[in-house]
């Protein structure tokens, strides 16, 4: 299993500088993956372009959205950002997709919140037609640099039904999120069974990610992470801020979780922004 690390994009008071200095400390020890998660509503760095500043000083590591909320974006804004990205980083970039369950990310950009399951269906399509060069709109010119046919790999977040027949019909694979191992193990069963099923080749490719932070940094880990999921209340941000892994005991049975679960990739996100957490998570869970 490949050990890939988030990026702190989301994490409140981090500077440009850091994410720039993260990225290089991630790439210098020897992570998978650089990770981002996102929001509309919330004071954070816009995924793909901080994945277009960290591939200017990497030339190594992938990156991954997990997950950008797609239809808070109009599918040919999407695939122009995304393609563009694709392009400065040397085809370095994945793009974990979802829908998320947050009515406020779709307010502020005025996008149907009750209809995003369809309007996903349909941009997950016109993504593939846009990466192959097609034009959108009957009349219209295709908004994707030449340079880039052939497209970005994609993963799918969430898990419905509709969860699985996307990563099917769409995607090279699943990411499962924050949640814990024991039940993201059923869901990869799940998936891999219906891909079988459908006649896809090879295997999906699996993807999780959990929350971590490392030295005295407990309290600021908590504080974020009640923030940032406190719109769901404040049970629920409870139980996420108490389900990070704040020891290097922990990070290490998490991995081995995974790994037992057949996870292709687990990426650790930080919770605090000092860059020096790149280094003690290494220590950890890179050996």
């Amino acid at each position: 299993m490949e050990i890939g690390i988030g990026i702190p994009n989301t994490v409140r008071g981090t500077t440009g500088p850091q994410l720039l200095e993260w990225a290089r400390r991630a790439e210098a020890a020897g992570f998978s993956s650089l990770g981002s998660i996102g929001r509309v509503a919330y004071p954070g760095y816009e995924e793909l372009t901080v994945f277009a500043a960290a591939g200017a000083v990497t030339e190594r590591i992938r990156f991954l959205t997990d997950v950008l909320l797609a239809p808070t974006r109009s599918t040919a804004e999407l695939a122009k950002q995304a393609a563009s990205v694709q392009e400065l980083t040397g085809g370095r970039l994945t793009l974990g997709l979802s829908v998320g369950g947050r009515e406020d990310d779709y307010r502020l950009t005025g996008r149907e919140f009750s209809a995003r399951g369809r309007t996903f269906d349909q941009q997950l399509a016109d993504l593939r037609r846009a990466f192959a060069g097609e034009a959108l709109l009957e009349g219209s010119r295709p908004v994707v640099p030449d340079a880039v046919r052939g497209g970005v790999p994609i993963l799918i977040g969430g898990t419905s039904d509709a969860a699985i027949r996307r990563t099917v019909e769409h995607g090279v694979g699943w990411t499962a999120g924050g949640a814990p191992p024991q039940l993201v193990a059923p869901f990869v069963q799940r998936v891999r069974a219906a891909w079988q099923e459908a006649g896809r080749a090879g295997s999906p490719r699996i993807v999780a990610l959990n929350y971590f932070s490392l030295g005295d940094t407990e309290q600021r880990s908590r504080d974020y992470l009640l923030d940032y999921y406190g719109v769901f209340g404040r049970e629920t941000a409870e139980m996420i801020a108490g389900s990070a892994h704040r020891s290097p005991a922990a990070i290490t049975d998490v991995i081995a979780a995974f790994a037992e679960v057949g996870v292709d990739e687990l990426l650790l996100d930080p919770t605090v922004p000092d860059p020096a957490q790149v280094d003690l998570l290494a220590e950890v869970a890179l050996g």
